[in-house]
């Protein structure tokens, strides 16, 4: 099947905006309360901190600790878990895991049987900068994209590139001040079954006008056009 280029002009701008929560409607449980996590690398740890339990795992997984939750106390910028075997000091200052460039909300120390490591925890924290991002594509135009064929959307340092579905597209980017501008993207011209050529429409159609960005929850971007349709994306790692 032959292939073309067709140039696309579709300026874009992308700014901040906030998303809310769901309420609990009248008479419905609350859910239960969510895990922290925590996690840390050379030796590779993680920490479960419910509200019954913290649950440690060292040494690529050959220590094993599971205690009860004592509580957390007050510390410096943060709080702090004694348990035995087990303390946690958790610091409310953002931290970066080593070995992605993914970043957490918190520092987080652990003293398992009188050794130390530090790790990051909480919440995973929206990038400083798109350059070097990787996403997939979750939904277009509120509906979900096929899984016939792999879609992406990655920023180097001053091109984008990616895949709504069907053809391959990319382009020069600028983004200062909140605002991503592309220039002109190419994109290869190539037939595709209907779900994936449609998903592509859809994605070009929402990329032609201006379109807000939002992070409403971990690893999670969500552009909105001026007319409200969507297209949400997954961070890759």
């Amino acid at each position: 099947m032959s292939k073309s280029v067709l140039f696309l002009a579709l300026p874009l701008v992308l700014a901040g905006c906030a998303a809310s929560g769901t309420p609990q409607a009248p008479g419905e449980k609350p859910a239960p309360a969510a895990a922290y996590m925590a996690v840390g690398t050379e030796p590779g740890w993680t920490l479960e901190i419910t509200p019954e339990r913290l649950t440690y795992a060292g040494d690529y997984g050959e220590t094993k600790i599971a205690v009860p939750n004592p509580g957390a106390t007050p510390a410096a910028n943060g709080q702090a878990y004694a348990a035995g075997r087990l303390s946690v000091a958790i610091e409310h200052r953002a931290c970066s895991d080593g070995m992605s460039d993914r970043r957490y909300a918190d520092t987080v120390r652990v003293t398992a049987d009188g050794k130390s490591v530090q790790g990051c925890g909480g919440a995973i924290l929206p990038p400083d900068t798109l350059a070097g991002s990787n996403w997939t594509f979750v939904s277009i135009g509120g509906t979900p994209v096929t899984a016939d064929r792999p879609t992406s959307l990655a920023f180097d340092g001053t091109r984008l590139s990616g895949s709504a579905g069907c053809n391959r597209f990319g382009g020069g980017y600028t983004a200062a001040d909140g605002v991503l501008t592309t220039g002109q993207l190419a994109a290869t011209l190539m037939a595709c079954p209907g779900p994936e050529m449609e998903q592509e429409r859809a994605f070009f159609d929402l990329m032609r006008a201006p379109v807000r960005i939002a992070f409403p929850s971990d690893g999670t971007l969500l552009l909105t056009g001026k007319d409200g349709k969507t297209a949400v994306l997954k961070r890759v790692i």
